[in-house]
């Protein structure tokens, strides 16, 4: 069932959202050849704390840091380790933080000291440009879940790259994860309709290469299946009575 945030909750999530956004953007400059994960998510938890959030993915399920960090052909739920970035590394950035008891969510993808150019430019280009399609066709009360999977498809598919199809976007708030899923391929006009007040997580994930995925050895981290380099965005968005509003927007 998916259950309309009330006014108030909607205010806590949008605070919390404002927070997790401006940490996100302070990790990614913090991104270089040299740095290793570890590092990253240790300057995580130091702002989490003096923010006053809490790090939901901390001890969930067993997860053993505060965020995911996932790099090159990994697509997401990277468990940090002390592996050096090296230039021209794609490096996934992924926080989940609660703010009085709301959960928010967001993702981002950097290259390690440089700027994005050919196929890597493609990648992030073409991903970003997705979760911006899939946010653009929410038009507020009503909206289906196939309207938004298949703004993204259509622009994943334009930009020629593999859509991850066994992972999703997802209701949230009360909960990391709640109804509905939000796939990142299919039908508009179909799949379940989207209330006034849901708050939802759109967040494609897209490869250079295929779409199928496998588990690694530390049983967290997910890799694309043939090795190719991967990207994952991702928003905390509320539908609104006549479109959506973006809560993890810096």
């Amino acid at each position: 069932m998916i259950r309309p945030k009330t006014d108030k909750e909607i205010e806590v999530m949008r605070q919390g959202g404002q927070l997790l956004g401006q940490i996100l953007a302070s990790l990614a400059k913090e991104v270089e050849p040299g740095v290793t994960p570890k590092d990253i998510s240790k300057i995580a938890a130091s702002k989490i704390e003096k923010a006053d959030l809490q790090a939901v993915l901390l001890g969930y399920e067993g997860f053993s840091d505060v965020m995911c960090i996932s790099t090159n052909d990994a697509i997401v739920h990277g468990l940090p380790n002390k592996t050096p970035f090296k230039k021209g590394d794609v490096v996934k950035l992924d926080l989940t933080v609660a703010y009085k008891g709301l959960v928010v969510d967001s993702a981002l993808t950097v290259i390690a000291g440089e700027e994005p150019a050919g196929d890597k430019k493609r990648l992030l280009e073409g991903t970003k440009r997705s979760l911006e399609a899939g946010i653009a066709a929410i038009r507020g009360d009503g909206t289906r879940v196939g309207d938004i999977a298949s703004a993204v498809q259509e622009v994943l598919d334009e930009y020629k790259l593999g859509i991850i199809r066994d992972l999703v976007g997802h209701g949230i708030g009360e909960h990391i994860h709640e109804e509905p899923n939000v796939p990142n391929y299919g039908v508009a006009g179909t799949g379940p309709i989207l209330p006034a007040g849901a708050t939802i997580c759109v967040e494609p994930m897209a490869t250079l290469g295929g779409w199928q995925i496998s588990v690694a050895k530390d049983k967290w981290t997910i890799n694309v299946a043939d090795g190719s380099l991967g990207a994952h965005f991702e928003h905390t968005v509320l539908v609104t009575d006549k479109g959506a509003e973006i809560l993890t927007l810096v």
